[in-house]
């Protein structure tokens, strides 16, 4: 078949052109096709699932494959051919006539790229080259095919209108008598044979790598961001320091007040008409504590006073001796033992500034602890007064402290650095009072709190345990309370009339005389009576005084020894 006709019964038709698509008019836009020879492989009937116009459906037969690097040319069905004869007598094969010869059939590619033999009549009209598509067609054929396509692996460009295939090329067109919706597109072509196709895909894949990329990112970073809010995947555990073995320097507070808490308890006191609750000390082995009288004013003589330990016990304890005076008193307790006594410390040796803590039961709290420093000195205070008789109203060269005490803080003790007692808690300055130095002000504490030197207290606490009464210095003279001047006037008359100065007392062998102005005390300056009864309350009986006064206008300086007398 040199002129590369078909022999035999089997006839060629020639293929409409695709909808949508210009048809080609005239001859002028046409090349004749090349075409190549038949003589590489036996045909292969092709898959038909629509038969030509005027004509019924046939059965089709699936494409049978050929042996690699054999060509394999699809069969061409049979039938009377598509259009009318032409009035010019074209030849219904393929013959060349005063028009053009009709566009050839598009057959599918076989596999492995086999080559179709082409028809003698030429290529439909086709669209412009457009850009390669990176998706295979969808099963629902598409009005315009696409200018590149692959069948069987094989992808080759389409021709044009007008366009001249040499024997070489291929091309790959919808089978418009094919199975409806079946794709035209396959697996793609060996490696080297698109580079076009090389580069969508190179693209694709860096796309692919960058969305990969930034979701990944983003995971990292959101699971970075829980991770450092969480502290980690699993359950939150929180950084806590190791346990340690509660050793504290002695000095501190902490230190402090383990070594004075046992010694320290909580005093609960009812009687016929009222209660209270306040703290002590122990003073020594035998069961001795010491507290401020108002603390067990409450029980009298027959009420319940109830001691109650730092770690918890209690027992009952019984009143050894009080006085309204210095506002002290010590009471026992019996049958307990292992009690650790307190230190006492020297008051004389305590400077403004120096750390000081207290201890005792606010409210009743046991155990508390607070801290501070010493604000003040000699600091002369009265308390009580609420009999109204003055024999209540105790008188105190106090040490001023601005650690917290509160009602209840009342007997504790104020210990220094080396946890020794210092001072004994008795007094605070009530904001809503307004009128001085108030025992358990109910405002609570504003930084103004007062405590009864340990040296005064001690030497009354060995009184009251040795006696059961506390005796207080006297000058032996009747102050005139009512005079507001600066200092202490001596009085023109004494109780029940008598003489302001007691005869042959401590003032009336130094020879100070009524109306007298009492203005030093051992060179510290006195500004009322109140004053000059602390100041000498400060002292033990029997201590020399050197006092100045004026008389008449004029200074005199005097020298006296401190009488005695017993306190209530």
């Amino acid at each position: 078949m040199d002129d590369g006709k078909p022999t035999g019964p089997q006839a060629k038709w020639w293929s409409r052109p695709a909808e949508g698509r210009p048809s080609r008019s005239g001859p002028e836009n046409r090349k004749p096709e090349t075409r190549a020879p038949e003589s590489q492989a036996p045909e292969t009937q092709a898959p038909e699932n629509q038969a030509p116009e005027n004509q019924a459906p046939e059965s089709r037969e699936p494409e049978s494959q050929a042996p690699e690097g054999r060509e394999v040319q699809p069969s061409l069905p049979s039938g009377p051919p598509l259009h009318e004869p032409d009035e010019y007598s074209t030849p219904p094969y393929g013959g060349p006539g005063p028009w053009a010869p009709a566009p050839p059939v598009q057959r599918p590619t076989p596999a492995h790229g086999t080559p179709v033999p082409p028809q003698t009549a030429p290529l439909p009209p086709q669209p412009s080259p457009q850009p390669p598509h990176p998706a295979p067609v969808p099963p629902q054929a598409a009005p315009e095919q696409p200018p590149y396509a692959t069948a069987h692996g094989a992808g080759v460009p389409l021709a044009g209108p007008g366009e001249q295939r040499s024997p070489s090329s291929q091309w790959v067109q919808y089978d418009p008598w094919g199975a409806p919706g079946q794709p035209l597109t396959q697996a793609g072509p060996p490696a080297g044979t698109e580079p076009g196709k090389r580069k969508n895909r190179r693209g694709g894949a860096f796309a692919g790598v960058l969305l990969l990329t930034l979701v990944a990112s983003g995971i990292g970073g959101g699971v970075g961001a829980y991770i450092e809010r969480t502290g980690g995947l699993t359950t939150v555990e929180l950084p806590q320091a190791s346990h340690d073995n509660g050793d504290r320097a002695p000095e501190s507070v902490a230190g402090i007040a383990a070594s004075a808490l046992p010694s320290v308890v909580t005093l609960h006191v009812s009687g016929t008409a009222e209660s209270g609750t306040g703290t002590g000390f122990v003073l020594d082995a035998r069961g001795h504590i010491l507290t401020n009288n108002h603390v067990v004013a409450p029980a009298g003589s027959s009420g319940d006073i109830t001691v109650t330990f730092s770690s918890g016990e209690t027992a009952a304890a019984e009143l050894v001796g009080k006085d309204s005076g210095y506002d002290l008193a010590v009471v026992r307790v019996k049958g307990v033992s292992g009690l650790k006594p307190l230190p006492l410390g020297n008051s004389d040796n305590v400077r403004v500034g120096d750390p000081v803590v207290a201890i005792g039961a606010p409210f009743d709290l046991s155990n508390t602890v607070t801290s501070g420093i010493i604000s003040a000195k000699q600091r002369p205070i009265t308390a009580g007064g609420e009999k109204g008789d003055g024999s209540d109203i105790s008188y105190v060269d106090a040490l001023q402290t601005d650690a917290p005490i509160n009602p209840g803080n009342s007997g504790g003790p104020l210990v220094d650095t080396q946890a020794h007692v210092i001072g004994i808690n008795s007094a605070i300055r009530a904001a809503d009072s307004g009128k001085g130095t108030e025992r358990g002000g109910q405002s609570g504490s504003i930084g103004l709190g007062f405590a009864i030197p340990i040296n005064q207290g001690k030497r009354v606490a060995e009184e009251l345990i040795n006696t059961g009464r506390a005796t207080h210095p006297v000058i032996g003279v009747t102050l005139d309370m009512k005079y507001t001047g600066d200092g202490a006037k001596v009085g023109e008359k004494g109780p029940e009339d008598g003489p302001a100065v007691t005869k042959d007392g401590p003032a009336a062998k130094a020879g100070i005389r009524s109306g007298d102005v009492i203005t030093e005390v051992r060179g510290q300056r006195v500004h009322s009576g109140e004053e000059l009864i602390v100041k000498i309350r400060a002292h033990r009986p029997g201590d020399r005084l050197e006092l100045r006064l004026t008389r008449g206008g004029k200074e005199l300086s005097v020298t006296l020894t401190l009488g005695s007398a017993s306190g209530t």
